[in-house]
């Protein structure tokens, strides 16, 4: 008999070791090293030359050729995907449990099969019949969607070669075994592998494949890092599980943009689309409060406007505290240092919370005025008029820099019936005032800004 050959694997980072350990040098977690049977067997090559062999094209001989694109009729979705889903594509869908990831699943499966599409749904964590009840309360009924509850990745390859789907959507991943690996379902060896000849599968057949991946305690989607790195496209499903908006931002797509989102509400029959983001934002906000301004921000082509809102109160403490919430806590710091240092407002006795309204993240640098401003009005306790937006980022020198797409981040805040907008002023070479009916305001540093805001 073949001896078996064993490895220690890390399950949160994919690190291999030929001996148990505690703590894991590549990630440094505790305890997530299990041991894994490795299949020794190898495909030996007779004197180093495969005798498979495929002859190199030029690239100059190879024909171009337009991706095909589904179309999920989820405007959002769609956006996020960079127009479609693409066939022959591997998509990565991630996020907490609970966010809603199964939820635009079923419901996009449901939209692609009413076009003629035939959809395969796989789920390994739910029967076909809690699946059933569902469908049924989100009002999904479509001849050409099809469901299977298997783990087992030899089925499910019988499966998609009897019926011969469009897209095929697994639900999820760290459910899926082969039966030629005998490490557990979940494992590292078990997920590389399923992934991998699901890839071969959507490229060999044309077939788009949507997975599902869980995700660490930290963010990240669980296993190995090669998962995301093998897959076409990586989608995050982000926001609070106590919020109703959700946000589907993508951090890979090599078939489109990386920088788009779409935004969705979670309502008793599903996700709904968030057509204006900058008025679900900015709906609730109190007039004549100080500590809340509105910037215009820019994700990938959408721009829309968010509130953010500061808290400046004192502290009897020695030590004050900053808080963050959906902004970069280091910038927040950086905004804090740079108003002690070049507007001489002095915050090391106050305690400082920043937040953006609505449970969304944010790290875009043209934030930087709209932190600012918000501290200072809290801080002095005077409202700045609800009327009023600003944008810009700010340097080490209390300088306002120049931020992209500035005409569009204006018609935004001119289409939501503001009167006016403080921008950098570097951003005023080449704009033409007359285009706009908002006044615009040009400012080269913070003083000058608050001066125009106060």
């Amino acid at each position: 008999m073949r001896k078996k050959k064993t490895l220690f694997v890390c399950q949160e980072c994919g690190y291999e070791s030929p001996k148990w350990m505690g703590k894991c040098p590549g990630c440094n977690q505790w305890n997530t090293i299990t041991e894994e049977i490795v299949d020794s067997r190898s495909n030996k090559r007779k004197n180093g030359i495969s005798s498979k062999t495929k002859k190199p094209e030029k690239i100059v001989d190879l024909k171009s050729e337009n991706e095909k694109r589904i179309k999920s009729n989820i405007l959002e979705l769609d956006r996020v995907l960079g127009g479609g889903i693409v066939r022959g594509s591997l998509v990565l869908f991630g996020g907490d449990p609970g966010i809603g990831k199964s939820t635009l699943l079923i419901q996009a499966s449901g939209e692609i099969s009413k076009n003629g599409q035939k959809v395969l749904y796989i789920t390994g964590e739910e029967s076909s019949a809690q699946l059933k009840l569902r469908a049924d309360r989100l009002n999904i009924s479509s001849e050409e969607l099809y469901i299977l509850a298997e783990t087992d990745l030899d089925i499910i390859f019988s499966s998609i070669d009897l019926m011969k789907p469009d897209i095929v959507i697994i639900d999820s991943i760290q459910t899926i075994f082969s039966p030629d690996i005998e490490s557990a379902p979940g494992s590292v060896s078990q997920v590389r592998e399923v992934t991998s000849v699901l890839m071969r599968k959507a490229k060999s057949e044309d077939i788009a494949i949507l997975i599902v991946g869980h995700v660490t305690k930290e963010g990240a989607i669980a296993g190995p890092r090669v998962l995301e790195h093998m897959v076409d496209t990586v989608l995050y499903f982000e926001g609070e599980r106590h919020n109703t908006y959700r946000v589907l931002r993508g951090v890979k797509n090599r078939f489109g943009s990386t920088n788009e989102i779409g935004i969705f509400e979670m309502k008793q029959d599903g996700l709904i689309e968030v057509k204006n983001p900058s008025e679900m934002l900015i709906s609730s906000r109190p007039d004549d409060t100080e500590g809340s301004i509105v910037v215009p921000s820019l994700e990938g082509t959408r721009p829309m406007l968010i509130e953010i809102q500061a808290l400046v109160s004192s502290t009897p403490f020695g030590m004050p505290r900053r808080v963050a919430t959906g902004l970069d806590y280091n910038r927040v710091i950086l905004m804090t240092a740079v108003l002690d240092k070049k507007a001489g407002i002095h915050l090391e006795s106050s305690d400082i919370y920043v937040n953006i309204v609505g449970g969304i993240n944010i790290k875009e640098p043209a934030l930087d005025l709209g932190i600012v401003a918000a501290i200072i009005s809290s801080f002095r306790e005077r409202p700045i008029d609800s009327k009023i937006a600003v944008v810009g980022e700010i340097g080490l020198t209390g300088e306002i820099r120049s931020v992209s797409s500035i005409d569009k981040r204006i018609i935004e805040v001119q289409k939501m019936g503001f009167k006016k907008i403080i921008v950098p002023k570097a951003n005023l070479k080449g704009l033409k005032l007359k285009d706009f009916d908002i006044k615009i305001i040009g400012v080269s540093t913070i003083i000058e800004a608050v001066r125009e805001m106060m």
